[in-house]
């Protein structure tokens, strides 16, 4: 099968060819493709060199599926082009994630929803996605009311200069080398915590704030979920975390919610206070689970839980749920 990754030199790009390599997804042919600035470039996959290609040249070789991480711009002019083409195009972007004709998909949530005609599938937010995978067995036992959540989020999050930021004021602090460095942020991110993501909209929220709000309902198809969301971008390389409390309609048993998390797809449970033992980022570090710790309940109020959510951000939440994608729609006979 062809397989086009459009945004291939980017740091998600680069993951989603290590994880169809690594899941040995049946590419039979893989077309990288990146601005026209990268053309003509080499990516490695699998031991073989390919070079990169353009947008256009990408859509004349027809491959069956086009994951893109390119961002939004780019994925609301082209995506539409590889769909008229036939091809089948997963995107990562934001463009198309609130769009109602276009599904919004976490394979262990809502794969059910697609068919043969969705030509454009919607990626969701990396935070969204580490969320809902494990709230959603609870919200099928229990159903979930109102969530609060605060996110702890990856420099990898925004991308290759917030990495080369982070790393070059680390070494200034410890090292004292002097380099030349790009702000990705407008603060300093080592030894600091910025809680904005994304621009502020006029309610106050910022744009990655109310993408948790908005994607979750859409993904659990309940719009009658509360959800108030605080996002907050730390000095860690790889691996967001989350607080979340959840209020229930029903009451729940705290050991019935452990054995559903540790039942769930996709969910592996690290909870054991008396060893210290709770998720942290680099237990999460190229590995395509969620992991959950710190449930206890939340006695100021009925029905209430508190837990602890960390997933790598570039794969669960980027790369390894795209490929999920393109691997439902393969074992459905949904491409083509």
């Amino acid at each position: 099968m062809k397989v086009a990754v459009v945004g291939s030199t980017g740091l998600v790009g680069t993951k989603m060819m290590q994880v169809l390599a690594e899941r040995n997804f049946p590419v039979t042919e893989l077309i990288p493709v990146a601005s026209e600035k990268s053309v003509g470039k080499e990516v490695e996959f699998k031991g073989k060199k390919y070079k990169v290609v353009s947008m256009s040249d990408a859509i004349a070789a027809k491959p069956a599926v086009a994951i893109f991480s390119a961002g939004g711009s780019t994925s609301l002019e082209w995506a539409p082009k590889f769909a008229e083409a036939g091809i089948t195009v997963i995107d990562n972007s934001s463009a198309w994630r609130m769009d109602p004709s276009k599904p919004l998909v976490v394979p262990e949530i809502n794969a059910d929803v697609l068919t043969a005609r969705d030509k454009i599938i919607a990626n969701p937010n990396c935070s969204t996605i580490q969320m809902v995978v494990a709230l959603n067995p609870l919200h099928k036992k229990y159903g979930i009311k109102r969530i609060v959540v605060s996110t702890y989020q990856s420099v990898t999050g925004t991308g290759k200069k917030a990495v080369d930021q982070l790393t070059g004021e680390r070494k200034k602090a410890v090292a004292g080398i002097n380099e030349e460095y790009p702000m990705a942020y407008k603060y300093p991110i080592d030894l600091n915590v910025i809680p904005q993501i994304d621009v502020f909209l006029d309610n106050g929220y910022t744009k990655e704030e109310m993408k948790m709000v908005n994607e979750t309902r859409k993904i659990m198809r309940d719009d009658s979920i509360k959800i108030t969301s605080t996002t907050v971008r730390i000095p860690v390389v790889g691996g967001h975390s989350e607080s979340v409390n959840v209020e229930f309609v029903k009451e729940y048993d705290l050991d019935d919610v452990k054995l559903l998390l540790q039942s769930a797809p996709g969910v592996i449970v690290i909870d054991d206070p008396a060893n210290q033992e709770y998720p942290m980022p680099m237990d999460a570090h190229e590995k395509d689970e969620v992991f959950v710790g710190r449930l206890r309940r939340d006695n100021s109020q009925p029905n209430t839980l508190n837990m602890w959510v960390v997933s790598d951000n570039l794969r669960k939440g980027a790369a390894t749920n795209a490929v999920q994608i393109a691997e439902y729609l393969l074992a459905n006979r949904l491409l083509g």
